[in-house]
């Protein structure tokens, strides 16, 4: 009965550990603390050094759960990936995830090597070990911060830190196995990296599209699509794993493969594995955080507070700017990217296979990772929003998106419904404006199901219901958000061929002359873009109206409030400038009584 009663107490006191850590993490989000540090803590105050008094010692139970748990980490990021958004930055993203990382350990050991006094080979481990940005450090206190940043710069970050912890473990199993066992070619070293990259996006890309086809056809169950998808990510990283491939590499291919496909129940797949890796990052940083001696700490902290000085200051620094060297970011941007690389579990997870493999100074390892992690996220993670905003890469945040409720039809892929909420301010409610591949379905008002006819005229507190393609679901929340103010153009862009946004199509038609349809003529040039784009208005974005091209010049509370005219290039040639002076004459009085609405 004893044995029985100790497994009783272990699971009650894993299962207050995991309770307490996810009610810390509502302390976390509300004063922007580093989550990942609150569950370290926690773990080293359950340890036998804390008042927990907790016993453990098991590295194997440690790296076998880490190993699940970045490989869920990995999957899901790359589920939420848009290609689309990546694209673009594919090559520098690539050249930081690889290249960076040597640098960063290269530059990293001298310094680990004078301040821990340790040999060339075992300083570059402890380089390998912390080279590596954490992908759920970064995104989390982005998102913890309300920080929006430009496009290329978080695309930029989450390729890298998606992709370059492949190489990182790559990088510490050689140097393991080089110190463990003897030292290898730098030919056998290049040629095993490039077999295991190669393998593994093979094996990721084949396994995700397998996966793809398994979900769409293939007659599962309700509610057993997110476990299948979930158990298919771990089957094709133990797979590739077995093959001596790179399971995270193709773990996280596979993921981008599923995410920008369209499948059967994507929303509970996210859902589900949005709830599984927060539970696996939970477990896995209190593991980690048991396994630390805060007694044992202390004799490497000084050499250890110098790494990662050293690694924030002019390791990764330096690592960054060579590595962006020959594509077009600005100073500010390179700055941002540079002070950006978190450390994070993934450091600490490193530093567990020397534990593992019994190698000499092992422990020593770990420790510096713990303190390299733990000097990261209070240092880089509390200055990660000022940073952003001082060196202006950072957009006004829009505001928090309405509720939405996704739900997926049976028999086909093409559509599915998307519920809101109607608010009083939004969009859609104040101007009637919805996306041309919409279409309103269903009402609910005060429990009762309704068509559009019915309920009409929609009041607030309505939920509507609308087919939608699904990658184009989110681009709906804009038109159910409480509109921003209306901003006034500024004057001086509205020279010739420029008009403000809130003017009408009928108005631009009996100037220009273009064909518009009467059921448009009262819409205004903004809502004409609201309404045709998948997404929110950026500059620069064009829409044809009839023979002319609307370009949107200047956007203001996320409207399009400047609006430029590209005219057939015969017609410019011989448009009068007094036809644009016209139509700003003619239009500026309507300016005046509509810029207050």
């Amino acid at each position: 009965m004893a044995s029985l009663d100790s497994v009783s107490i272990a699971i009650l006191l894993g299962a207050v550990l995991v309770m307490a850590g996810i009610l810390s993490s509502l302390l976390a989000l509300r004063f922007g603390a580093p989550l990942l540090l609150v569950f370290l803590l926690i773990g080293m105050l359950a340890g036998d050094s804390g008042p927990g008094q907790l016993q453990f010692d098991d590295v194997r139970t440690t790296y076998l759960v880490g190993s699940v748990a970045l490989a869920l980490i990995l999957f899901d990021g790359g589920l939420k990936t848009r290609f689309h958004s990546i694209r673009t930055v594919l090559a520098p993203s690539m050249v930081l995830a690889t290249v960076g990382v040597l640098l960063t350990a290269l530059i990293t050991a001298p310094v680990a090597r004078y301040a821990l006094d340790l040999n060339w080979t075992e300083s570059l481990l402890v380089g390998a070990v912390v080279a590596s940005t954490d992908a759920a450090a970064v995104f989390l206190l982005v998102h913890t911060q309300g920080l929006r940043l430009r496009p290329r710069v978080g695309a930029t970050l989450e390729a890298e830190s998606g992709t370059n912890d492949p190489f990182a473990i790559f990088l510490t199993l050689m140097l393991v196995e080089f110190i463990s066992i003897g030292g290898s070619s730098a030919s056998h070293i290049g040629a095993e990296f490039i077999r295991e990259a190669v393998l593994g996006a093979i094996i990721g890309v084949i396994g995700g599209r397998l996966v793809v086809l398994a979900m769409n056809y293939v007659a599962l169950p309700q509610g057993l699509h997110a476990p299948f998808v979930t158990t298919a990510a771990l089957v094709i990283f133990g797979g590739s794993q077995m093959a001596h491939a790179s399971g995270f590499l193709a773990v996280y291919l596979a993921g981008i493969i599923i995410g920008n496909r369209p499948t059967r129940a994507h929303n509970s797949v996210v859902t589900f594995l949005d709830a599984a890796t927060w539970l696996a990052q939970i477990v896995m940083f209190v593991l980690l955080g048991l396994l630390v001696s805060p007694h044992r700490l202390l004799a490497s902290a000084s050499g250890a507070v110098l790494v990662a000085f050293a690694l924030m200051l002019i390791a990764r620094p330096l690592a960054v700017l060579i590595c962006l060297a020959p594509f077009k970011f600005n100073w500010r941007e390179k700055v941002f990217i540079a002070w950006t690389g978190l450390r994070g579990a993934v450091a600490i997870f490193l530093a567990s296979i020397p534990m593992l493999v019994g190698l000499s100074k092992a422990y020593l390892y770990f420790d510096v990772a713990f303190v390299v992690v733990i000097i990261s996220l209070l240092l880089q993670g509390w200055t990660l929003a000022p940073a952003a905003r001082r060196l202006h890469v950072a957009l006004p945040r829009a505001e928090r998106g309405p509720r939405r409720v996704e739900l997926d039809l049976p028999g086909q892929l093409e559509q599915q419904l998307v519920g809101y909420p109607v608010r009083p301010k939004s969009l859609y409610f104040r101007r009637g404006l919805i996306p041309s591949w919409s279409k309103p379905t269903l009402v609910i008002r005060d429990e009762r199901i309704l068509t559009p006819a019915e309920a009409d005229p929609i009041a607030p507190g309505d939920y509507l219901y609308l087919l939608a393609p699904p990658e184009r679901a989110e681009s709906l929340d804009r038109f159910f958000v409480d509109m921003a103010p209306s901003t006034a153009p500024d004057p001086h862009l509205l020279g010739d061929f420029m008009v403000s946004g809130e003017h009408t199509l009928g108005e631009l038609a009996e100037i220009y002359g273009v064909k518009v349809d009467e059921h448009q003529a009262k819409l205004t040039l903004a809502d004409y873009f609201d309404i045709n784009l998948d997404r929110a208005p950026k500059q620069g974005a064009e829409l044809a109206l009839d023979s002319i091209v609307l370009v949107a010049r200047n956007i203001g509370g996320g409207r399009v409030n400047v609006v430029g005219l590209r005219l057939p290039e015969e017609e410019e040639q011989v448009a009068p400038a007094t036809r644009a002076q016209a139509l700003r004459r003619k239009l500026a009085d309507i300016w005046a009584s509509v810029a207050g609405v």
